[in-house]
Formats: C-alpha cells, structure tokens, sequence
C-alpha cells in the first residue's frame, strides 16, 4: 500500500565528514499515529497531511484498513482516511504485535462500536510499558475488562461515559486513548496528570477539527465534552522534533553546520539548552534551527523527563555525543528502564561508558572507531548512525527495521548533507 517492508539491508557509513547544508523535517511519527487512529472516530473523509514515510505508519495504516476504514493516497505524504464503515472490533494479532501503538485502537473502537478485543501490542524492547493506565481509564468510564490468553476485551454495553481520571504518570498513549475515547463518551471527562507533549497537542487539534469539544490540552488537566459523532477533517501533522533532535546532535557531533528547516525551537527547549551546554552554536528563527559544531564539545549531564524536560527519544543520540565529549558526562533515564541496550553497541566502537542503576557514566574518547553494531531500537539505531558519522573507518549497521519504523528517507537527506552512508542488501556483501 503505503510502504513496502525492506528485505534484510545494512548500513555502511564511513565517518570523518562534517554535516553540512539544510535538511526539512518531516512530520511527526509520535504525532501522526495517534492521528491517523483518530480518524476511525470519524464518519467522512479525513485528509492528512504531511505524512512521512515510516514502516510505523505503514502498520497502523494496516490495523485500521483491517477494522474496515478506507484509505486512500493520491499523493506523496497525503493519505485520505473514511471511517464511517467500521466493520470489525478485533485488531488483528499478527499487525499488533508490530508496534505498540496499535494500542490506540481500543479507545475508538469503544467509543464507536462498544467492544474491542486487541492482542497486548509490541514495538521497540526498551522496557515495560504497561497499558494498565490506559485499562483504568476504560474502566473509569465504564468499560468491563477481560484478560486471557494474551488478549484483551473490552465491553461497554450502555457507551463510554464521562469521568474524573487521574493517570499515575503522564503517559502519553494512554493520554491519548483517553482523548479519543472520551470525545464520544456521554458527559464530561476530566483527565488529570495527563502528557503535556506537543503530539497531544496536534491530537487534541485534530479530533477538534472532527467535531470534538476538547480543552487544556498540553497542560496537565485536560476536560473533555462527549458528543454524539464526529466528521472527518483536514489536517497537518506537526513536524517531528525527534528527527529534528537527531540532525542538530549530528551538526554538532561532526563539527558541521546544519539547518533543520521545519523545526519549531518551541518543541526543542531542553535539547537546545543541551547543546549550548556542550559548546555548539544554536541560531533559532521561525523558519527552523542551524545549529554549528564547535571544539572543544564539553561534558554534558542530562536527565530524561516527561515533557517538557528531556525527551527520553534523545537519550541514545545524545549519548552518541557524550562519547566523543571533553570530561566525564552523566546521563540518567527515568521513563524507561531498558533504555540503555545501545551502551553495548557503543563499546564495539571505543566508546567508554558504565551502567550504574538508571545512570550512564560516560567517559569522553578522542575517536569512535568504526565497527559492525546493531540498531537494539529505533532511536538507538539513530544513535548508532551518528556515531558512524564520527567514527574512524568504516561501520556496519545491521537491524535497520527499527530506524525505518521513525525516520523518513534518513539516509537520502544524510546524504544530501555531506554524510558518506549508503544502504545495501546484506547479499549484496557476501
């Protein structure tokens, strides 16, 4: 349809050439599935624009044509959604276990259809993310829940109604599910404690476009008014401030200069004040961001934190950095405890770090050397990219399925930059 999945393919990247010229971001992957979910809600067509070209979004395109949306494409990075027919309530196990996004469909579906049956989703292994937050709201609002056999079905016989949640951590799928589900229930929902993230932001926009009467969100309080159905609407996605993140590490990693066109500063703040900190030169305008690598790069300390603080979708790329900066860089993770699974990978290269509980302890080296690695996850894969830019030699890079599933032609606008990296079929070496 939308994207084909790629045979087994590596990445050979020789490092040593500065990143320069300008790159535009596409738009947001943590933005645009949660969008596209959305439109099950809809009765008419939704066009959406500024949709990049992800394995992501090739899955959860195939979750929700399976429960009887239609989808078209007339153009690159549009694709025209009508969920006015859904035909199914039982998400397909073997597209679920794909991404752990399809979770999503469960508040649509509860929302239009009153039941949802969904296999306990997949995605990148980089810690437990449980989707009991997402069941308590449900059940809040009505919903009887049943677990067995890796499945889980969910009943509202009377509709979703209105209710006061309260999220143990800000989640932000299950902010998300909340939003959808709630923009149909019966009466007012007050969610508290919920994700502040820009994506929620462009979610809540959309489903406002539809019919829906949602205020607060990117606060942590957000109140829903229930209505009785939804249209279909135009929309663009937001750009994507994780790929804009991973070319502004890159700029200053190889002493480049780079300016991501499409990046909105107001998305980036913890990010732009990290770089500044390491020594690299940061020029915002309302057109995007040029960010100049400078010696010496300074070490660094970062915690992740939900937004607006550090976003745990730049750890490993900032990581990347830390290895090759001047001192001694502490990098903390405190949303996901298996988050650390490229350390390893950065080993095979020189780098010098050790793991004490949610804390990296970096010790900054003169030179990566290349090496064969593996993507563990999507972001780290990115990481793994950066550090090739850098390296000394050549590095292999194996496992690119999870960069496809979150960077848009990553390779073709590395390359524009100046970036000497090329993509070849794993037979193609033999």
């Amino acid at each position: 349809m939308y994207w084909e999945a790629p045979e087994l393919e590596k990445l050979i990247v020789s490092g040593g050439k500065p990143l320069t010229g300008t790159v535009r971001v596409s738009g947001a992957k943590n933005a645009v599935l949660p969008i596209i979910v959305a439109s099950m809600l809809g009765s008419g067509k939704s066009t959406l624009t500024e949709i990049p070209k992800l394995a992501d979004v090739h899955t959860v395109c195939d979750v929700i044509n399976s429960l009887g949306v239609t989808i078209e494409n007339p153009c690159k990075g549009t694709l025209v959604f009508d969920g006015s027919d859904l035909t199914s309530t039982v998400a397909p196990y073997d597209l679920v276990r794909r991404m752990r996004a399809s979770f999503l469909v469960m508040g649509p579906l509860l929302a239009r259809k009153r039941h949802a049956k969904i296999s306990l989703p997949g995605g990148c292994s980089i810690g437990a993310r449980p989707i009991d937050l997402h069941l308590k709201a449900f059940e809040a609002m009505g919903a009887k829940i049943d677990l067995t056999n890796g499945d889980i079905e969910a009943f509202v016989p009377n509709g979703l109604q209105g209710a006061r949640i309260y999220l143990d951590f800000p989640s932000v799928g299950a902010t998300e599910n909340v939003l959808m589900a709630a923009s149909m229930a019966t009466g007012k929902t007050i969610l508290e404690n919920a994700a502040e993230e820009p994506e929620i932001v462009d979610l809540a926009t959309y489903l406002n476009s539809m019919g829906a009467n949602i205020k607060g969100a990117g606060t942590n309080t957000i109140r829903i008014e229930g209505v009785q159905e939804l249209h279909g609407a135009p929309h663009s996605v937001i750009p994507d401030r994780i790929e804009a993140g991973t070319f502004m590490v890159g700029a200053a990693m190889t002493q480049g200069n780079v300016y991501v066109e499409n990046a909105l500063s107001e998305h980036l703040k913890p990010l732009v004040a990290k770089l500044k900190e390491v020594g690299a030169a940061v020029e915002e305008d309302i057109d995007g961001i040029r960010v100049i690598g400078r010696k010496p790069l300074r070490a660094v300390e970062i915690k992740t934190l939900p937004y607006p603080g550090f976003p745990t979708d730049m750890q490993a790329q900032f990581m990347a950095l830390a290895t090759i900066c001047e001192g001694n860089s502490i990098i903390t993770e405190t949303v996901f405890e298996n988050r650390f699974m490229h350390v390893e990978e950065f080993k095979r290269m020189g780098a010098k770090i050790r793991i004490e509980g949610r804390s990296a302890f970096v010790e900054g080296v003169p030179k990566l050397a290349g090496g064969r690695v593996k993507a563990t996850d999507l972001r780290a894969g990115a990481a793994l990219v950066l550090a090739g830019l850098v390296a000394a030699g050549r590095t292999e890079i194996g496992s690119l399925y999870h960069i496809d599933r979150g960077y848009d032609d990553l390779v073709a606008k590395l390359q524009r930059l100046g970036a000497d990296i090329v993509r070849v079929h794993v037979e193609d070496e033999q």
